[in-house]
């Protein structure tokens, strides 16, 4: 199935286009020349094993990482040379591997950073308590340092505080890693309850059943190219996938 074949049928174009795509570290060339797009409203899949360029694709998405070629378009926008708080003030927001909360400040004040490009006060109050609502976890703890907190509870934080920025597209890198199973299966029901209220979402998982489960599409990542796209359901079945990604 092409990649090419970017409009919505009614002529709508997606939400985020990649084309031709390239990001080198030094000489070495981590993504090699991709093209996908992400429709408003769904969420995609990247999925490929370590070191297969997924990271460095979100991370040039959202500009932490320079592009050495091709282009970035956003809402019909090129943003290939925006730098990355333009990009939180256009509507994308980065829970980045690793989930880069800060240590030393608390719950509270991390989502409250999370906001930090909005002047709406009595609307931030609003949507930090919508985050404890998907979270109660860190409602309990709202006074805590955020160093002190569990990895999951890291992640949960990570997710909240980006999504007080009021995303369009919410961009997730490896939101699983380093979790216990009963961490995962809550920050996957969080993220399909964001999805399911309208959120548009890239994500690159490390379980691939995990992430096909839960996206409408995906895209199949080796050696810094896109090998394969599908629907999700449809790379769930392919044997291909099965063997390389699904653990059969």
């Amino acid at each position: 199935m092409s990649a090419n074949n970017h409009n919505n049928g009614n002529g709508v174009p997606p939400l985020l286009i990649a084309e031709g795509l390239r990001v080198a570290y030094g000489g070495i060339q981590a993504v090699r020349g991709i093209t996908f797009h992400v429709k408003e409203g769904e969420t995609v899949a990247l999925i490929g094993a370590n070191g297969a360029g997924k990271t460095s694709t979100l991370r040039a998405l959202s500009r932490m990482l320079d592009v050495a070629g091709g282009s970035i378009r956003y809402q019909g926008k090129e943003i290939t040379d925006l730098p990355p708080h333009r990009l939180v003030r256009e509507g994308i927001a980065l829970v980045p591997e690793g989930r880069g909360v800060f240590p030393r400040l608390t719950i509270a004040e991390n989502l409250a950073m999370g906001a930090y490009t909005r002047g709406d006060k009595a609307d931030i109050a609003k949507d930090m308590e919508h985050i404890y609502g998907l979270f109660p976890r860190l409602k309990e703890r709202e006074k805590q340092l955020a160093g002190t907190l569990s990895g999951g509870e890291q992640q949960m934080l990570a997710i909240g505080r980006a999504l007080m920025s009021r995303p369009k597209l919410l961009l997730l890198d490896e939101p699983s890693m380093g979790l216990a199973p009963i961490m995962v299966q809550k920050i996957f029901e969080v993220i399909r309850t964001v999805a399911a209220q309208g959120m548009t979402i890239l994500l690159i998982e490390q379980n691939a059943k995990l992430a096909l489960e839960t996206a409408q599409r995906g895209y199949v990542m080796e050696s810094g190219e896109i090998t394969l796209t599908d629907e999700a359901a449809a790379l769930l079945d392919n044997p291909q996938v099965r063997a390389c990604y699904l653990g059969e």
